[in-house]
């Protein structure tokens, strides 16, 4: 860090800071590599590699090696059975499957997002200030797709969004069209923990709460209701565990914000208020993408009911959804805009993580991830109630996997951003599984552990 002296500021130890944190540049690159756009044209990144998923394997070997060498934290036994109990249920679900070597690359997908990433994610981040710089690669990523997404609405060179190019999606591209939305809303969670924040410096907090506001605008153009529900949720729930007082200072902040650019700017006010409105008609009157949402829970439940112990496999969802839906459902939804021509996508999956889980891994596969994951956010809550810790660590932990879990509820995994869920998860399963050590009073900026001497492990 810099330190400043009369007369003159000595320069930070660049070379020094990457020689101790170099195992976690995969880990940057994870998030940061979803800044590279997606070719013209590609409606989908189902069953590719992107650079995002690349710099993950990295990760997954980093942390191997790092293992072998005996430099990272040691697991207590509940962190083994909550990272490892999804492998079991994943290798059931695949062995059962009506086609086991169709089922596998889903298996491969499953393992790299809830296992591999999350394990190396919680092995390799050894303390505060590195769980900080992992949560400032969010707010990074977030800040340069939400600028990409304002440009695309006010220049009418986004996705297709009622006969009009101008639904913000960054460099995802209109096949994926949740993709922006998601890593703007994490940017934003992350900033407004930060923001609220007890310990961290008066000019970071507003900083942080500077770039929540911003991150605001193109959460809204991006038109998405569930990221939408679950920013508020998340936000909310975070408000509540920093403080009344704080939390009441960035409501009003929030609604100010939004009185100017929706009602002062006139910003996409009659989408903006058409898309709120349709939330609240899910019965009443549901467009065709909430019906075909709604038919294919449905033909997701009947699935899980045929097989209620370990379902049809996984990657099973497509081939077996035909013979579980009703006829209310829609040949696939409409893209184009933002660089692509018209075209038809199939609808995949039920769009409900929960449901896909049941649906293909059954029982087992649902008690090993869903209870894992509870497991997960009970012992975060305890300890952030407890005091201990990094409080702004603890924050932005339970935001981001609150606002995960209920986006869980709305959405499924896939596309290029769905590498960043085993982040998030690693990032929760490190303040959970975390014991009271040097690393919580170890000031913003500080050294960390990666000074220590080889083979002794630090404990966050």
């Amino acid at each position: 860090m810099s330190l400043a002296v009369p007369g003159r500021l000595i320069r930070p130890d660049v070379p020094g800071l990457l020689r101790r944190h170099w195992p976690l540049l995969p880990l940057a690159a994870t998030v940061l590599f979803l800044l590279a756009p997606l070719p013209a044209g590609d409606a989908t990144a189902s069953g590719k590699v992107g650079p995002a998923d690349a710099a993950s394997l990295l990760l997954v070997l980093v942390c191997a090696v790092q293992a072998l060498r005996g430099r990272v934290r040691t697991l207590t036994p509940l962190g083994v059975l909550v990272l490892g109990a999804p492998a079991v249920g994943l290798a059931v679900a695949t062995m059962t499957a009506g086609d086991p070597s169709a089922a596998l690359p889903g298996f491969v997908r499953y393992l790299q997002v809830f296992v591999l990433v999350p394990a190396a994610v919680v092995l390799l981040v050894q303390g505060a200030a590195e769980f900080r710089l992992a949560a400032g690669c969010f707010v990074v990523l977030a800040l340069v797709q939400g600028a990409v997404g304002v440009v695309q609405y006010v220049t009418h060179t986004g996705a297709s969004y009622q006969g009009e190019d101008v639904r913000a999606v960054g460099t995802f591209g209109p096949g994926d069209v949740m993709g922006m939305a998601t890593v703007v809303a994490y940017g934003l969670i992350v900033a407004t923990a930060a923001g609220l924040a007890p310990g961290l410096p008066r000019r970071l907090r507003r900083i942080a709460g500077g770039c929540a506001l911003v991150l605001v605008l193109p959460l809204v153009l991006s038109f998405s209701r569930g990221a939408w529900i679950a920013t508020v949720g998340a936000a909310v729930l975070v408000m509540a565990l920093a403080g009344i007082r704080r939390a009441l200072k960035v409501v009003a902040a929030l609604a100010a914000a939004g009185v100017v650019l929706v009602g002062g700017f006139g910003l996409g006010s009659e989408m903006v208020a058409e898309r709120l409105t349709s939330i609240t008609q899910v019965s009443s009157a549901p467009d065709q993408s909430v019906t075909d949402r709604y038919t294919m829970w449905a033909a997701a439940e009947s699935m899980w009911q045929e097989r209620p112990a370990v379902g049809v496999g996984l990657k099973g969802f497509p081939a077996n959804r035909d013979g579980h839906a009703s006829l209310g459902l829609s040949s696939g939804s409409d893209t184009a805009g933002a660089g692509q021509a018209y075209l038809r996508q199939p609808l995949l999956s039920p769009h409900n993580m929960y449901l896909l889980i049941l649906s293909e891994q059954g029982l087992i596969g649902l008690i090993a991830l869903v209870g894992g994951w509870a497991a997960l956010l009970v012992a975060g809550l305890r300890r952030l109630g407890s005091g201990a810790g990094a409080r702004d660590c603890g924050l932005i932990a339970i935001g981001l996997f609150v606002w995960q879990l209920t986006d869980f509820l709305y959405a499924d995994i896939g596309g290029p951003s769905t590498v960043l869920t085993g982040v998030i998860i690693g990032l929760a399963a490190w303040w959970a599984l975390s014991s009271p050590g040097a690393a919580d009073s170890e000031v913003l900026g500080g050294a960390g552990s990666r000074g220590r001497a080889p083979g002794v492990a630090a404990r966050p």
